[in-house]
């Protein structure tokens, strides 16, 4: 079985919010599509806490976008940005959640960041996506969303770890670094992971 994993399409991501994806807005369409060629569609949402541990603000004297260490992981300081019950946490309301059969929040504990849609970035606790998807009997997932160099691509680097078949939809994502991008996508690669195209799918 197949799933398609929409990961943090929210508003703060968009243009205009407070930790904008250059052209994010774009792949929407693209997203939308993709959802009717899959028996199972799941969306993951950041969800931080007031003062999270990954805001410059939440770090006297850093700048946004310089690095700290938490805990024994380098962490970059990023503008506040999807603090639970604001409007830029929200999903976007262009995304069609029709199918959508659940939701997954990251980013709670106030100490630690969770890129990724399945582990804090310390794989110290879970979201508990992999047990669902596999209590589902996923065997390959599909993942689009933002930001394409970090959410979806330590995503993906997760789900390859859980023994998912993984692709990468790379017109289903948008990068905040390109170069950073291309670097990752080499890694997923690496990893046996896949990045492909929504016209491989939307053809099917």
């Amino acid at each position: 079985m197949k799933a398609l994993i929409l990961t943090d399409v929210q508003n703060d991501f968009l243009p205009g919010g407070a930790l904008e994806v250059p052209e994010g807005d774009t792949i929407i369409p693209t997203i939308n599509k993709l959802q009717n060629y899959f028996p199972l569609v799941v969306a993951t949402q950041d969800w931080h806490p007031e003062h999270h541990l990954s805001f410059a603000s939440s770090h006297p004297g850093k700048k946004e976008f310089e690095t700290t260490m938490l805990d024994d992981t380098e962490q970059i300081l990023w503008p506040d940005h999807c603090v639970e019950g604001t409007r830029g946490a929200e999903i976007s309301g262009k995304l069609s959640l029709n199918k959508a059969a659940a939701i997954f929040r990251k980013g709670i504990d106030p100490k630690i960041d969770s890129y990724s849609a399945f582990f804090d970035n310390e794989h110290k606790s879970t979201t508990g996506l992999s047990d669902y998807l596999k209590g589902k009997g996923v065997k390959e997932v599909y993942i689009v969303g933002l930001a394409g160099d970090f959410c979806v691509a330590f995503s993906a680097l997760d789900a390859i770890r859980e023994g998912f078949k993984t692709f990468l939809i790379e017109d289903g994502t948008k990068p905040i670094d390109a170069q950073g991008f291309e670097k990752i996508k080499a890694e997923i690669i690496k990893e046996g992971g896949h990045i492909i195209k929504s016209s491989t799918i939307l053809s099917e």
